[in-house]
């Protein structure tokens, strides 16, 4: 389901240290990079897409969507991140993911914005695996930015810690295990492709 009036921002801005240093959205998986499943799961939920990458801006820019680096250099982490996204997004809201689960549910950005609609006094719907937070699967008031920047600035860099600062809600996504299968390091790379081989058989039959 498309919603409107949210921006979907992908965080393809890491070092990816455990990596080598590759840049981690545009290693290939199942024969594309990971960061295109994506943006395939993506954007047919949200109003418009943006990446978020700190190198290899013309490699993402292939992908047809605008991509903004880190107001603030030396990759400060996600934060900074879901800051640029916030900044450059024109809509209330925004949805961020990262761009290393390649296994994004169809209807991730609706279930945080069905929950959040629940509650109109929440500033931020956070995903849930049913065991811990999964903070960069998350739905963000837009104008929470100036307090972001403002957190940014006086050296907070913990995105657990900043959620706690704000009127957040925890979205049950126990059933969509798959949804937080990333690839963190190159061993993890023979499990989700199984697991995607998985779902395309499951989606033939």
């Amino acid at each position: 389901m498309r919603r409107v009036g949210i921006t979907g921002v992908v965080l393809a801005g890491g070092r990816a240290t455990r990596w080598d240093g590759r840049d981690k959205g545009l290693i290939e998986v199942s024969g594309r990079p990971m960061i295109g499943h994506v943006l395939e799961a993506l954007e047919p939920q949200v109003e418009q897409v943006i990446i978020n990458a700190n190198r290899n801006l013309d490699e993402y820019r292939a992908f047809g969507v605008p991509v903004v680096t880190d107001a603030r250099g030396d990759f400060l982490g996600p934060l900074a991140g879901i800051a640029s996204g916030l900044a450059a997004a024109t809509t209330e809201w925004v949805a961020i993911v990262p761009c290393d689960s390649p296994l994004l549910a169809a209807d991730c950005v609706d279930r945080l914005a069905s929950a959040r609609a629940q509650d109109e006094s929440t500033d931020i719907a956070v995903a849930h695996d049913g065991e811990r937070i999964q903070p960069v699967f998350a739905l963000i008031r837009r104008r929470l930015v100036e307090d972001l920047d403002a957190f940014l600035g006086s050296g907070g860099r913990k995105i657990d810690q900043w959620y706690g600062q704000q009127r957040m809600q925890l979205v049950d996504f126990s059933d969509r295990p798959d949804n937080f299968v990333n690839v963190n390091r190159p061993e993890d790379l023979d499990l989700v492709e199984a697991r995607m081989k998985q779902r395309m058989s499951a989606n033939d039959d």
